[in-house]
């Protein structure tokens, strides 16, 4: 394991021969990547499984080489399984291309206080900046002067200041060893329930979450594509910071037809909150006429190919879906019942679809889709179905 040092709330403990496996979990394996180069000491052997093997590396690898970690690629060069051999990072100048994650840069800028000099990193190719705001924001929140922006390509992070809970952040006074930091509710994993009200009709609140530019993740920007597509969202107030509430109207008619609100069909540049792209091409059957997701080339990378995995199973629901390396296009049909959806191991497939299947396609509640290996979305919320499950007692009861 790795420990805080004394005095200086920052330093990293020497241990020796450790073996972490990280499962698929791509921002567990970029930042203790990191983490482990920044240690003064100690070997450090980092796998994870299959489909982590091929996940984007290089990128973080290189750069840390270049800051003076010591990083064996013990399978195929610029990917997992790796084996560090950690003599902490000298600092200078590196260049990072960080344009098939975020979080390499992400776990750079993190570990950067602890080299032995400032790290000056330009940035090749693009980056998905709101991530990276995300995580500048954080580290002065734990103690790091702001992250200077030297161009539009270059950031420059101080070494040598310790890492420790600021009291504006933490709602006390520093060095209060107690304080309590908030952790804003998780606006990817909210995503699914803020387009519900869109596939059955209905209202929910969604306690302490913020929208668009209230907070710190880019992925709330999803609340107004939601917005265009016809849900209604408003800010609620009360304890706990307020929250959003959302809310579409939907009435059943004779046959299992449906009137309301009109959901329409949008499109829409993914780039900078791709997580959030799979709800709303699940729901996109349901929308009136076509919708475009661009942006979105870089997850064919992550936990499996999602705009060739999304696209295959839209088909399998009977869609028209034009599949191209940076989009999708989404043409609705008539929904085709009994078909099992495959989640590829991705957590955020079965979400997606568990949101879809929602939907009231017999007009007398009968279920009409299934989800292959559902327990698949315990990587990020285990009790998904059981709060979905949750919400549907209480609809029926109310």
């Amino acid at each position: 394991m790795l420990s805080g040092g004394g005095g200086g709330g920052g330093d990293i403990q020497e241990v020796q021969a450790v073996e972490l496996f990280v499962g698929l979990a791509g921002t567990a394996a970029r930042f203790l990547t990191a983490l482990c180069a920044a240690a003064r000491g100690g070997v450090y052997r980092i796998d994870g499984i299959a489909q982590m093997r091929k996940r984007p590396m290089r990128g973080l690898i290189e750069a840390l080489r270049t800051l003076g970690a010591d990083i064996r690629c013990t399978g195929e060069e610029g990917f997992f399984p790796i084996e560090i051999h950690a003599r902490g990072l000298r600092g200078g100048p590196v260049t990072i291309d960080a344009s098939e994650s975020s979080q390499m840069l992400s776990a750079l800028l993190m570990v950067a206080p602890l080299a032995d000099a400032p790290v000056e990193v330009t940035i090749a190719g693009g980056v998905r900046w709101p991530f990276v705001q995300m995580t500048t924001r954080l580290m002065e929140h734990f103690g790091q002067p702001a992250v200077q922006r030297l161009a539009d390509d270059r950031l420059r992070v101080v070494s040598g200041h310790p890492w420790g809970l600021q009291a504006a952040a933490a709602g006390g006074r520093r060095g209060e060893r107690n304080a309590v930091y908030a952790i804003e509710p998780d606006a990817t994993a909210a995503s699914y329930f803020l387009a519900l009200p869109l596939v059955t009709g209905g209202e929910l609140d969604l306690p302490g979450l913020r929208g668009p530019g209230g907070g710190l993740q880019g992925d709330t920007r999803f609340v107004s594509v939601l917005q265009r597509v016809g849900a209604v969202v408003t800010e609620t107030e009360g304890g706990g910071g307020g929250g959003l509430h959302v809310a579409f109207s939907v009435e059943k008619l004779a046959g299992g037809a449906t009137a309301g609100g009109t959901r329409t069909g949008v499109t829409e540049n993914f780039n900078e909150f791709s997580d959030t792209f799979l709800t709303l091409a699940a729901i996109a059957p349901l929308l009136d006429g076509p919708t475009r997701i661009s942006g979105i080339a870089h997850t064919r990378k992550q936990e499996t190919d999602r705009v060739a995995g999304m696209a295959r199973e839209l088909r399998r629901l009977g869609q028209h879906v034009i599949e191209e390396e940076d989009s999708l296009e989404i043409h609705p049909r008539p929904l085709l019942a009994g078909q099992e959806i495959e989640t590829y191991g991705d957590h955020r497939f079965a979400m997606s679809f568990g949101i879809l299947g929602c939907h009231d396609l017999h007009g007398d509640g009968r279920s009409w889709l299934s989800i292959k290996d559902p327990a698949c979305c315990a990587k990020t919320f285990p009790h998904f179905f059981e709060l979905l499950e949750s919400l549907r007692e209480k609809s029926s009861e109310a």
